[in-house]
């Protein structure tokens, strides 16, 4: 007698999400990122979700406001934002979810302003009592102008912030700014800076299982590997032994170098350093003033500390 058959159970693959904006200047930094951590996936013109194909990893196109509340929510894991928008949108409150930043990723650079039309006077915070300030970041605006003791009221507004006072809707502006075009092209004046910016990694406080949680920190350690080394050099060179200390003062941002001796030379040695910071022209020029032969820089692709 045969007992009865039991229903075949399928394990599916823990999967993360991670959410970049879907189109805009952030987006083809951000997909690159990801490419060089070694995610690889397929991507159409249209296509929302980009699935992972070597990596139990997908990437979510979307509006850069909703990463935040997608991440808070557990909807992704990880997420690719503004510093800006984490400020403005993340959930606050007892007991709520937030999405939390977790890295700096660097690009995407750009800061929060305050501009005033060209002519206007401002000689500082206390200029700006009683003034009607257009922006899409009012929360933002909101804790500045309370940490400055400054009353003032916030026209909040979604988009063209930068035409606001021609319309009269508003005396000035606080708005993002890259170069300061845009800003010189509707007649204003960058006043104030009230947050520097960049893209940040963010992560959640939703619980996830054990395989899914090794994923997401593997995927943070990839990215910092990433972005430690994007202004990186490795540099090998020949010094004399008596130069040994003044080179290794020149060489910039760089933790113990590595020194080797040279075969059948005992007056120098060769030097290996991973360099964190840029290395100028300068700096070789340095090198070679103290002594240093054969200085070969090459790039750094990935480093894990």
């Amino acid at each position: 007698m045969t007992g009865e058959a039991k229903p075949m159970t399928v394990e599916r693959e823990a999967r993360i999400k991670i959410a970049v904006q879907k189109s805009g200047r952030l987006t083809d930094n951000s997909l690159g990122l990801l490419r060089r951590c070694g995610l690889n996936y397929s991507r159409a013109a249209d296509q929302l979700i980009c699935f992972g194909e070597n990596m139990p990893v997908d990437v979510l196109l979307v509006r850069d406001d909703d990463i935040p509340s997608l991440i808070a929510e557990g909807v992704c894991q990880l997420g690719l934002v503004g510093l800006n928008v984490l400020l403005e949108k993340s959930v606050e409150g007892a007991g709520l979810m937030t999405a939390r930043r977790v890295g700096d990723v660097e690009f995407g650079r750009c800061r929060l302003s305050l501009a005033v039309p060209r002519g206007m006077s401002y000689l500082g915070p206390t200029d700006l009592a009683g003034r009607r300030i257009a922006t899409s970041y009012p929360r933002i605006l909101s804790r500045w102008l309370a940490e400055q003791g400054i009353e003032a009221d916030i026209v909040t507004l979604s988009g063209a912030v930068e035409i606001a006072p021609k319309l009269g809707r508003a005396d000035l502006i606080c708005d993002l700014v890259s170069t300061g075009s845009t800003l010189s092209a509707n007649g204003l004046e960058e006043v104030e800076v009230i947050l520097e910016s960049h893209v940040v990694l963010v992560s959640g406080d939703t619980p996830v299982d054990a395989e899914s949680a090794e994923l997401v920190q593997r995927l943070i350690s990839r990215i910092d590997g990433v972005v430690r080394v994007q202004e990186a050099k490795y540099i090998m060179l020949h010094a004399p032994r008596s130069a040994l200390d003044e080179i290794k003062a020149l060489l910039p941002g760089s933790e113990a170098p590595t020194v080797m001796p040279l075969d059948g030379i005992d007056d120098k040695v060769a030097i290996h350093a991973v360099c964190q910071e840029n290395v100028f022209w300068e700096t070789l020029e340095g090198l070679k003033r103290a002594g240093a032969s054969s200085v070969l820089v090459l790039p750094v692709e990935k480093m894990l500390a």
